[in-house]
């Protein structure tokens, strides 16, 4: 939302805006036979892509600007912690492949190592919006970056906002990573920024494709949207089942609750470890965020045997305290009855 308005008003300013939207970062919105496919899917309306429920971005009864002005200029007390945050530096590459782990490196990037695969989530680890002054990393945050990495096997894209979907850190990777999965219409910036056709895996809602080695994945749904631009909603958000031979991880992505949770319970009984968006909720934009209130609901539709929480305590893109996320995870916990694992940035956490 806050990077919505930042291109608004860079729009406004007329060519200044037109010179900074046309910078490569910003990505390419899907054209010829993607878009083509892309006009194929019942999720696509003709002009941009809908959630599976009426969903609407913003809720709350103030404008653009006044939440603009609330954000850049409201009290960030709790919301902004005043000293550096402490972070694990593991080095990765020397993990044990024959065991499976998970390493979180906050808000939604994670390394997992599944059956000797390496999927790495999201990664963002230099800039979360199109300029260097809005959404920084909280102080202690950035000790990860692309040259920590191992090889990547499978690079997993929830959706293409900036806070998910970092150029740079793509830019860098790309010699290393073997297959890129996420939503239809997102290759076109992989394509854009020097990635082959053939490592791109783009899928539409339930739609799976077989990985190799025992590997697949499903994309489900997500209640969310997308854009890097002023132009939202030309590519597919998405959360993914991925099934490997030892067990089920759901990466839920960025999304609101709905009915996709049950679903996808029904569909996948058997998941392991869910990992669920927790964090830069507001009632501004309650549909599009997992609300506080529904994270116990999400953990119980889900039935997976153990969660994890991400998409906080890296970023400041709500009015939220920065600890309210990890309080939210422990009552939730309590409530469904559920383990959830807390893992603190940049530690190892076996799943065997």
């Amino acid at each position: 939302m806050i990077t919505a308005i930042i291109l608004s008003i860079l729009f406004i300013l007329g060519d200044a805006g037109v010179l900074f939207l046309s910078q490569e970062k910003f990505g390419r919105i899907p054209q010829g036979k993607r878009l083509e496919q892309i006009k194929q899917s019942p999720n696509y309306d003709g002009k941009q892509f809908v959630n599976e429920v009426e969903t609407v971005t913003m809720t709350g009864d103030k404008g653009a600007l006044a939440i603009w002005k609330d954000f850049m200029f409201g009290d960030k007390s709790q919301r902004i912690p005043d000293t550096a945050l402490n972070v694990i530096k593991t080095d990765l590459k020397s993990l044990p492949a024959d065991r499976d782990w998970i390493v979180w490196f906050g808000h939604s990037s994670y390394l997992m190592n599944l059956s000797g695969k390496k999927v790495l989530v999201d990664p963002v680890f230099y800039q979360g919006s199109p300029v260097s002054f809005v959404n920084k990393m909280f102080k202690g945050t950035d000790v990860y970056k692309p040259a920590d990495m191992p090889d990547i096997d499978f690079l997993v894209i929830s959706h293409d906002h900036w806070d998910h979907l970092d150029y740079q850190v793509v830019k860098e990777l790309e010699p290393r990573v073997k297959h890129v999965v996420t939503g239809l219409g997102v290759g076109e910036h992989f394509e854009y920024w020097g990635y082959a056709t053939e490592k791109l895996v783009e899928l539409d809602w339930w739609e799976s494709s077989d990985l190799g080695a025992g590997f697949k994945v499903t994309a489900t749904p997500a209640r969310h949207f997308s854009g890097r631009d002023l132009r939202q909603n030309k590519t597919l958000w998405a959360s993914f089942a991925i099934v490997s031979p030892k067990r089920t991880v759901w990466i839920g992505g960025d999304t609101g609750y709905g009915p996709h949770f049950a679903k996808v319970g029904e569909k996948f009984p058997e998941i392991d470890l869910a990992i669920l968006e927790n964090g830069q909720y507001n009632k501004d934009w309650a549909l599009i965020h997992t609300m506080p209130e529904f994270l116990a609901k999400e953990m119980q539709e889900l039935g997976a045997a153990r969660y994890m929480t991400v998409h906080h305590s890296r970023f400041c893109l709500s009015k939220h305290s920065y600890l309210e996320p990890l309080e939210n995870a422990r009552r939730a916990a309590q409530e469904s009855g559920k383990p959830v694992l807390m893992p603190q940035m940049g530690e190892v956490t076996y799943l065997e």
